[in-house]
């Protein structure tokens, strides 16, 4: 086998399943309440046009439904389809859905919403400057934007059991290989976001404390929020060994609420 410590991380799209989409409607509440924060710090009134990018199966687009009322638009976007047709479903007709990429809004015209956030999603996506700019088109002038993101620099917990664990099996994978995301340091936010013509930027690090029952609650959190990109690389008996080893490594973090673990988040906020 070709060692590929070194290969760089991929995000695939073709890895979601229907079993995958539907673990990830009943186990995204950490994703849907750290959403409900940013949502908050965007304000959305009554009336405005909202586009939620990455909207997974719809859960915080339909929060912001509450908030817009009855005269609002809201358009839940993801690339994957099963999870479009989950937020379709959920939906009802009470928002809008439909597949599309972060870096690729070409369905909507310019200056079309007053604000669009991006929810767990920005980690994923491969040409940030290229999804700001789509962002920056498509808002009004004084429009909010609004991210959050995993922060290399401060990687979730679970990160370094995983890449321990790898270590001890001898899987000839690194740990960015096998759980990838293309998250950005937070000092590097802030020019990323006011290249693409954005002002006024606001970023706060926030921690969160995260429960799991065990290994198989975890191991499908995380394969089911990456859309089948977590352990992807690896075969079944790879697999199979490294989720015993991390069985045993994150003993050390069981509590009797479950096992605890802390990542983080950059939040973002900027207009147009």
């Amino acid at each position: 086998m070709t060692d590929n410590r070194n290969a760089p991380s991929s995000i695939s799209l073709e890895h979601d399943t229907p079993e995958l989409a539907e673990t990830y409607d009943r186990t995204s509440d950490r994703q849907f309440e750290h959403g409900k924060i940013l949502v908050a710090s965007l304000n959305p009134k009554p009336g405005e046009h909202v586009l939620d990018v990455g909207a997974g199966t719809g859960r915080l687009a339909e929060h912001v439904v509450s908030l817009t009322g009855p005269s609002g638009r809201v358009v839940a976007v993801d690339p994957l389809p099963l999870r479009v047709e989950l937020a379709r479903k959920r939906g009802q007709g009470r928002f809008e859905t439909q597949v599309a990429q972060a870096e690729d809004l070409s369905a909507f015209p310019d200056a079309s919403f007053d604000v669009v956030y991006l929810n767990s999603v920005f980690h994923w996506v491969e040409d940030k400057p290229r999804a700001l700019a789509e962002a920056r088109r498509v808002l009004k002038p004084g429009g909010r934007l609004g991210l959050n993101t995993q922060n290399p620099d401060r990687p979730h917990e679970l990160r370094q059991f995983i890449a321990e664990a790898i270590a001890v099996t001898g899987l000839p994978f690194s740990a960015a290989e096998v759980q990838p995301t293309v998250g950005v340091p937070q000092a590097e936010l802030e020019p990323l976001i006011t290249a693409a013509g954005f002002s006024n930027y606001i970023g706060t690090l926030y921690s969160f404390t995260d429960f799991y029952d065990g290994v198989d609650a975890l191991i499908a959190s995380s394969t089911s929020s990456s859309f089948g990109n977590f352990l992807a690389v690896l075969s079944p008996e790879q697999q199979a060994r490294l989720r015993q080893e991390i069985e045993r490594l994150i003993e050390t973090r069981r509590t009797p609420e479950g096992f605890r673990f802390t990542r983080h988040l950059t939040f973002a906020t900027a207009r147009a």
